[in-house]
């Protein structure tokens, strides 16, 4: 038996990535696979917690999985079950990322307020029939 080949061969944990409803209020996305806990088939799905860096002065970096959530669901309470790809179930999970401060930019009007009222000075007081 070869040992080099074993030890390259990734292992198969049996985990699919997917898109899962749970009668079709909640939705997850992350690895599943089904389980045998309490006597029956269950669906396991793990999901990603995902975080962000966010140092002072530079946009919000998504820094990758700080964690992993289980949730254990029975057959009957599946709506609807996705198969998907690694970077779909981490888009999906990507926390939101607030805006960087946007600064205004100067204005434009750099003399001083009365030279541009100046020309109001020529308008008559008196109406025009």
């Amino acid at each position: 038996m070869d040992t080099a080949a074993e030890t390259t061969t990734p292992l198969d944990d049996g985990f699919e990535w997917a898109i899962v409803e749970i009668f079709g209020h909640r939705k997850h996305a992350g690895r599943s696979r089904e389980e045998e806990r309490f006597g029956a088939k269950m669906l396991r799905i793990d999901v990603p917690t995902i975080g962000i860096n966010q140092a002072e002065g530079k946009p919000a970096e998504v820094s990758g999985v700080e964690s992993w959530t289980t949730h254990w669901y029975g057959g009957a309470s599946l709506f609807s079950y996705t198969l998907t790809d690694e970077a779909t179930v981490m888009r999906i999970n990507r926390p939101y990322v607030p805006a960087s401060r946007y600064i205004a930019p100067p204005d434009r009007y750099d003399g001083d307020a009365a030279e541009d009222v100046s020309i109001l000075d020529d308008v008559d007081d008196e109406p025009r029939f």
